[in-house]
This record gives C-alpha cells, sequence and structure tokens, in this order.
C-alpha cells in the first residue's frame, strides 16, 4: 500500500479499515458477503468440494497442492489441500475463488488505464501511514490492549 499497490482482498478484518481510509474506489473487494457466510452456517449447507469438483480451474489449482507438480511442498500442499476439501474449508476461501477471478481480472484492467491507476495508487500511499507497524501497535496499546505507551510527545512533556 505504501508503495501504490491496489489492496485486493476480502471485506474482513484490517481490509475493513483499508477500505474506510481509501475509499470503496480505491480497493477491490472479492468474495462473500458477512450476510451470505451467516447463512451457510444457519443452514448448514456449505460444501468446500463442490466448487472444486465444479470449477475445473480451481480442481487444476487445488490438485498442484498434491499432485507433485509444485516441487518441495508435499507437506504443506497436503495440509493445505485437507484443510480445504477434507475439512470443508473453514474460511470459505474456495467459495471466493471465483470472485477474486474476477476481481483480479477488474484489476488488470485497470493497470491499462495508467492515469486512473496512478490516482487510485496515490489514494493508497497517502493513506498508508496509519497502518505503519509502529502506530498499529501503538493504537492496539490504546485501544484495545488498554496499557498505556510511552508517546515522543511525552519526553517533550517532561
Amino acid at each position: 500500500m505504501s508503495a501504490g499497490a491496489l489492496t485486493l482482498a476480502t471485506l474482513d478484518g484490517a481490509n475493513i479499515e483499508i477500505k474506510d481510509a481509501v475509499g470503496d474506489d480505491n480497493i477491490e473487494i472479492f468474495g462473500l458477503t458477512e450476510e451470505a457466510i451467516a447463512g451457510y452456517y444457519q443452514r448448514g449447507d456449505y460444501h468446500a468440494r463442490d466448487f472444486y469438483d465444479q470449477d475445473p480451474r480451481l480442481h487444476a489449482a487445488l490438485d498442484m497442492l498434491v499432485n507433485g507438480q509444485i516441487p518441495g511442498i508435499e507437506t504443506e500442499g497436503r495440509d493445505i489441500f485437507n484443510s480445504l476439501l477434507t475439512y470443508n474449508d473453514e474460511y470459505f476461501v474456495l467459495a471466493d475463488f471465483e470472485s477474486y477471478l474476477a476481481a483480479n481480472e477488474r484489476l488488470d484492467k485497470l493497470y491499462q488505464q495508467p492515469r486512473i491507476w496512478a490516482k487510485k495508487a496515490l489514494a493508497n500511499i497517502a493513506e498508508s501511514g496509519r497502518f505503519s507497524a509502529d502506530f498499529t501497535v501503538q493504537r492496539y496499546g490504546r485501544e484495545i490492549w488498554h496499557v498505556v505507551a510511552k508517546t515522543p510527545e511525552d519526553d517533550h512533556e517532561a
């Protein structure tokens, strides 16, 4: 973000804060809505394997985790594959796949328009400071952990 990247993300966690900071037009959101996820939980009808079985691109991508096409990831690949299919993808990753591809394509097209891309990138750069590690830890200390953190301003008051 501080280097001008546009965020491509689901609408959760810090991504909500990034969206609030840069505005809807300067971030690319994809994936299930909170309501859609709640619906899956209420109905109990999320079946990750359905997405795997119905989308050949997703099927091929997941198979690469376990079929040796990616060298050196035998254990990790199997763990990821199992978490998504055997244990039913608790984070709804497979349900977001199609939406991710569409969002990525929108960003690819946007990149072909340098002036618009640059304007959006500058908006991200301008708002990135609030997401620095130092600022974030200080804010969490104040707002979440409720600890008093010494700031540079404290040194000037002494």
